[in-house]
């Protein structure tokens, strides 16, 4: 299904998270360490990638068999023989090699972006907590899924538009985030971002205070 393969950005994988994903690009510049940032990175361009899709074809189904290129990729992204000359695919598959990433979350976020362009309702969990404990393994490893559940619902119902429930669960969020690695809290720190239309010197500032205080 190589004509379906979805174009990619050459200009590198840092500027093209810059461009489609503002909000998570700025949550990044708090992690010190450069390997683990660009890790950080290689997860966000691959779910660009992903996101861009529906923009670049109408037809339900043409961007499903689309979904489903990126699915079969993860076959050798996982087996670490990623397809050669694309390099969201290449850094992803080194970032899965070298930090132990599972298959079953990046599986689940492609299954239900084909359930959208079908216009099935947004599967909160599979779009945001799934990617968020992505993440939060790239920065500080195994064992932290359970903290960040809430703080990835918040993100999602935040990106939906259901900012009262966003604002509901974020105490809940916040007292679960305390048992969170400090290294690892740019993987959420955005979910403190509750103003999508804030302009990008109001987010800067409000990742300051949520990177000082661990609280979204």
């Amino acid at each position: 299904m190589d004509q379906a393969a979805p174009p990619f950005d050459e200009g590198g994988l840092d500027d093209q998270v810059h461009a489609a994903d503002l909000d998570r690009w700025l949550s990044s510049r708090f992690v010190a360490d450069e390997r683990a940032r660009a890790d950080l990175i290689a997860l966000y361009a691959f779910e660009a990638e992903l996101m861009a899709i529906p923009t670049r074809v109408t037809q339900p189904m043409l961007a499903e068999m689309r979904y489903v290129w990126w699915r079969d990729q993860l076959d050798g992204v996982f087996a670490g023989v990623p397809r050669k000359g694309h390099p969201v695919l290449e850094a992803l598959t080194d970032v899965v090699a070298r930090r132990g990433l599972e298959r079953s979350p990046l599986e689940a976020l492609i299954e239900a972006h084909i359930g959208r362009v079908h216009g099935e309702p947004h599967d909160l969990d599979a779009f945001y907590v799934g990617p968020m404990q992505a993440a939060v393994h790239v920065l500080a490893g195994p064992g932290h899924d359970a903290a960040v559940i809430e703080a990835g619902r918040v993100w999602g119902l935040i990106q939906v538009g259901r900012s009262e429930e966003a604002r509901a669960l974020r105490g809940r969020a916040n007292r679960a985030l305390k048992g969170l690695p400090t290294g690892a809290f740019p993987a959420v720190a955005h979910a403190a971002l509750s103003d999508p239309s804030q302009g990008e010197g109001g987010k800067r500032l409000r990742l300051v205070w949520a990177n000082l205080t661990g609280r979204i």
